[in-house]
């Protein structure tokens, strides 16, 4: 009996130091978070642009988050427009411009009928500034970013800063409760301003930061890094697709560009070069330096989002030598960050992810020129016919407010003022475009709100619709074809070169590995939010991606 009784207690012992282990792993789990979530967003990066430069890069950069992080190949965006505004917008709030508002950096108000910008905002005031153009906001964003949920689960001791070239790049990431957002203003000044939206006057190490001459040391020589013939992996430095700059005859290296300032908006220049990234970078380190970022127990949010790549992208197009030594320098700028971190912060106490906010097209000049179906669309051209057709014999131009982002906007007033069915007008108008050159698809404004489209482009039209924002009736152009100059590249569209970018997760509580599993960029938010155990942002659509968390 003796002995039974000792066995009984050894295992309840045994039992119960089992369970309070058990207990104290879920509870390290629990409790075990990043110090530092870093969110890197790089303007206009195409997925191809980490295979196609990936033996120019060196080990610190983007190979080092790759082989040591985890690499989701198969992300995309799953909506329409990919535009800068509404791709910061969804990699933050977890989902589409559908939920989030922002359905594009511009667009028409059926209200004050008038166009808004998507981060602007005239009941603030510029800080850092005299110019208008600290006069920004996140106003017109309508649902939480994971940020915010990090503020409010942290009783807002968990401290969010928001930083990049462009002021909608740094505002839309940040979220409504950010402690702060800064930007760059160049013309003739060459500094990071923000809004009295968050602050009355900019901290002294933003000052600091502004007063040290670092953007005049920018406007200087930009030549390739390394020799211009092993850059193998774009085309000619001398071709007929790429715009430049003014006050140079040709867009080939090397540029001068404190001679060339005077002609380009003087310190703005610097964006449209891999210096303008540059220059992030410092200011994102001095930020973790000057708002001691992760440096308490209450995880701290810093949004950095690389704009240069979508400037270089704009002007020189995608297969330019320019584009490729702006990712050769983008590379070691990573690298400098990762560094800092590691010093500032600790190695394992941080998150870090990396995504983009649209891709691009090649130049469609150049696509034509190998023989591949591409064109241009003329916008005024289309707008003219378009106004001067008939519908229910009156005039087209009567009934149509404004044509923007490849939509349609009708005076549904009017309209109904006329004794017609709206839905009735809005099909007549998709019937009139059907066949216009280079328009591929039409549907209406009815359509998008009375059908669930499941797959297809229908899918992410639908996604990107927001029924009090958007228009009567949605075009679609055909592959490769854009309204935009001959030299150049842009975006927008819902084939595979603008929804196709990357998606990497680095550091804290991150597994290491790789998936061809279809993601999305909605996905990002829920997965930083799973990681920190918060609320998803309150209009997430997203999913926690489970195989990338440890």
């Amino acid at each position: 009996m003796r002995s039974f009784l000792t066995v009984f207690i050894t295992c309840l012992l045994m039992s119960c130091h089992s369970q309070k282990g058990a207990l104290n792993s879920d509870k390290t789990t629990i409790e075990s978070k990043p110090k530092l979530v870093v969110g890197v967003v790089v303007d206009q990066m195409r997925y191809d642009y980490l295979t196609r430069f990936y033996s120019k890069y060196g080990e610190g950069g983007f190979k080092k988050i790759i082989q040591q992080g985890f690499n989701c190949k198969n992300n995309h965006f799953n909506y329409v427009p990919t535009y800068t505004g509404p791709g910061h917008a969804s990699v933050y709030t977890g989902t589409t411009p559908k939920m989030h508002g922002i359905i594009s950096n511009y667009w028409y108000d059926k209200v004050s009928d008038s166009d808004v910008y998507c981060a602007g905002d005239t009941t603030v005031q510029s800080v850092g500034t005299l110019h208008k153009a600290g006069q920004m906001s996140p106003h017109r964003l309508k649902t939480t970013s994971f940020a915010d949920q990090n503020r409010l689960f942290t009783q807002l001791r968990g401290k969010t800063i928001g930083i990049s070239l462009k002021d909608r790049g740094a505002i839309l990431p940040a979220g409504h409760t950010a402690n702060a957002a800064y930007w760059f203003h160049g013309l003739d000044e060459g500094r990071f301003i923000s809004s009295t939206y968050y602050l009355e006057s900019l901290p002294n190490w933003v000052q600091s930061f502004n007063n040290s001459a670092v953007a005049e040391s920018y406007l200087k020589e930009w030549n390739t890094l390394y020799n211009i013939n092993t850059y193998t992996e774009s085309g000619s430095d001398l071709n007929a697709f790429e715009g430049g700059f003014k006050g140079k005859d040709t867009a080939t290296f090397p540029y001068d560009l404190k001679a060339l300032s005077e002609y380009n908006r003087g310190y703005d220049i610097i964006k449209t070069t891999p210096y303008g990234n540059s220059i992030v970078v410092d200011f994102a380190i001095a930020a973790i330096e000057g708002e001691q970022l992760g440096q308490d127990n209450f995880t701290d949010v810093l949004t950095v989002s690389f704009s240069s790549t979508d400037y270089v992208g704009h002007n020189f197009g995608v297969n330019s030598k320019e584009i490729e030594d702006t990712y050769i320098r983008l590379d070691k700028d990573l690298e400098r960050l990762i560094n800092t971190l590691d010093a500032k912060v600790g190695k394992g106490n941080y998150t870090l992810f990396l995504t983009s906010d649209h891709g691009a097209v090649e130049v469609p000049s150049y696509l034509q020129s190998v023989k591949i179906p591409a064109g241009y669309f003329e916008l005024d051209t289309f707008k003219a016919k378009l106004e001067a057709s008939d519908v229910f014999n009156y005039k087209a131009k009567d009934f149509i407010k404004n044509v923007s982002n490849n939509q349609i906007f009708l005076d549904r007033q009017l309209i109904k003022s006329y004794g017609l069915d709206l839905a009735a007008v809005q099909q007549a108008i998709v019937n009139l475009i059907i066949d216009y050159p280079h328009i591929d698809k039409a549907y209406t404004a009815t359509s998008m709100s009375n059908t669930e489209f499941a797959e297809g482009i229908e899918n992410l039209l639908q996604n990107g619709y927001n029924q009090k924002r958007s228009g009567d009736v949605l075009f679609v152009l055909d592959p490769a074809v854009i309204s935009y100059s001959v030299t150049g590249s842009t975006h927008g569209s819902a084939l595979n070169y603008d929804t196709h970018v990357p998606l990497l997760f680095y550091g804290h509580g991150i597994k290491n590995g790789s998936t061809l599993q279809r993601t999305t960029i909605p996905d990002i938010a829920p997965t930083m939010s799973s990681l920190l155990g918060i609320s998803f942002p309150n209009g997430a659509t997203g999913k926690p991606l489970e195989m990338v968390l440890e």
